[in-house]
């Protein structure tokens, strides 16, 4: 265990959005150039994240952050989450299977490591 999995590399203007989903690796996200926004939940609460029921999108939410339908997806309404806004200079630490989204304030550059 230990390894690097792999390294990547995140550019793109004001608004770019990453939707709510987890990945399978421990992630340090380094932003490099800009501002971003990035919302975590704890692996607890995945059946509140409605993650997709099958096919290659099952570590990825239905649920919309930016227009949460309540009817369809009503327990992600009471799952606590942590927030945050990195900045050039800053690290996050992403644990295996937390779901997390990320918004760009500006435009913005970044890195993640992803290791086992």
């Amino acid at each position: 265990g230990g390894g690097v999995q792999a390294v990547n590399a995140w550019f793109g203007p004001a608004g770019t959005v990453t939707p709510l989903h987890t990945d399978p690796h421990h992630n340090l996200l380094a932003q490099v150039v800009g501002r971003k926004y990035v919302r975590l939940y704890a692996p607890a609460h995945t059946a509140a994240m409605y993650p997709f029921p099958d096919g290659m999108n099952t570590n990825s939410s239905q649920v919309d952050l930016s227009d949460v339908d309540h009817d369809k997806f009503p327990l992600f309404k009471d799952a606590p989450y942590l927030d945050c806004v990195l900045s050039p200079g800053q690290m996050l630490y992403i644990p295996p299977g937390w779901w997390h989204a990320v918004y760009s304030l500006s435009v913005s550059f970044s890195v993640s490591f992803w290791w086992c």
